[in-house]
């Protein structure tokens, strides 16, 4: 699979639609549970809390830096480390339990997703920051960011403070392995560099550098470049790697970064 292939079918998954939805509560709830799947609420988020038929009951605020929220009725309530369903059911107790109202029914917004965010940065359409505002994997991120740009390399490397650096193919990004695109933390860095590149010259219909794709042969860096001139000889290749001296290139062998194909005129 090729990495043009890779991004003619991202361009495509990008306009599908992203999935929104909206959950209530009422007083058969269960306690709060701050697993339930969602986007981790944190400090600086904000939320609208909705109390049906109690208008006065509800509000709009951000999370203070100690992670709570002040409440109509309640007073404080710990919001930092639920998810808008947990807050909602932990709100939905507060206020049945304390016998301020029967049978509420509280629905709870997020307007703002502040606390949580990661980087990307390289060769991807829009870098920048991302707001992490429910769980993403690798890819998720990358599709946000408008997916890796034509000079960019076929990999992205996962940078995690306290962790090693961790080099993730886009090939198996796209193919669905699990366990090689994981789950992006607050506080992460996505980047993407340069696409490895090879150069070729000599007898050939378009010479210069060309990114390397995973697996890549002598014989398809060479159609590549728009194959051998007519006084270009296809079975008489040269190749210089790591500034060694050139050496004749099996148009089978794979290629490296940074390898230089050398396509010989033909003797007549």
């Amino acid at each position: 699979m090729s990495l043009a292939f890779v991004r003619r079918l991202f361009t495509t998954l990008l306009r599908v639609a992203a999935i929104a939805g909206m959950v209530s509560f009422g007083t058969a709830a269960m306690a709060a549970d701050p697993t339930d799947g969602g986007y981790i609420l944190g400090a600086d988020d904000t939320v609208q809390v909705i109390v049906y038929g109690q208008p006065e009951a509800g509000i709009t605020t951000r999370i203070k830096s100690d992670g709570s929220i002040v409440m109509p009725l309640i007073g404080n309530v710990k919001a930092s480390g639920l998810t808008n369903i947990g807050l909602a059911k932990l709100i939905t107790d507060r206020l049945t339990q304390g016998g301020f109202l029967k049978d509420p029914v509280v629905n709870v917004e997020i307007g703002a997703y502040v606390s949580k965010s990661a980087n990307v940065a390289g060769k991807v359409t829009s870098p920048g920051i991302v707001a992490l505002d429910r769980q993403y994997r690798v890819l998720d991120v990358l599709l946000k960011s408008g997916w890796i740009r034509e000079n960019g390399a076929s990999y992205v490397y996962l940078r995690r403070p306290g962790s090693p650096e961790v080099r993730l193919e886009a090939e198996s990004l796209v193919r669905g392995e699990t366990d090689r695109n994981p789950l992006v933390r607050d506080g992460d860095t996505l980047f993407v560099p340069d696409a490895d590149q090879y150069y070729i010259y000599g007898q050939i219909n378009r010479a210069g550098a060309f990114p390397v794709l995973p697996g890549m042969s002598v014989r398809q860096a060479i159609a590549i470049g728009g194959g051998v001139t007519p006084t270009g000889q296809s079975n008489k290749v040269g190749l210089i790697r790591d500034g060694a001296k050139e050496v004749d290139a099996d148009l089978l062998q794979t290629i490296r970064k940074g390898d230089v194909i050398v396509v010989k005129e033909r003797l007549f």
